[in-house]
């Protein structure tokens, strides 16, 4: 069994950077930022948290079902379990998420 503490811990630790190595190699960036900011905002919802957290934690972890390295196939899993995640927890990410994304990648506001 997975231990959420763990994951939150990887996803702190590790999010930015891993996120700073893959810009412009996944189209998923700036939603996977916002779902970071959400993530660790104390409004959010311990299960919405939660199912983040995971979902952040599979993209971060190296070993996976398809490997980060495989050209044009190693980010598909990583996209299929982000997007399941976000189809379900999109309504908790708010417009002040997505503009600390927004900062974070340091892209202008659309």
């Amino acid at each position: 069994m997975v231990d959420t503490d763990d994951n939150e811990r990887l996803v702190r630790r590790d999010f930015k950077s891993k996120v700073a190595r893959t810009m412009g190699k996944i189209p998923f960036a700036e939603e996977a930022a916002a779902a970071y900011c959400c993530a660790v905002d104390a409004k959010t919802p311990k299960h919405v948290k939660a199912a983040i957290i995971a979902a952040l934690a599979y993209f971060i972890t190296p070993i996976d079902a398809i490997p980060d390295f495989l050209l044009a196939f190693g980010y598909t899993d990583d996209a299929a379990v982000f997007w399941a995640m976000w189809r379900t927890m999109a309504a908790h990410i708010t417009d002040e998420h997505r503009e600390m994304a927004r900062r974070f990648l340091d892209k202008p506001a659309a």
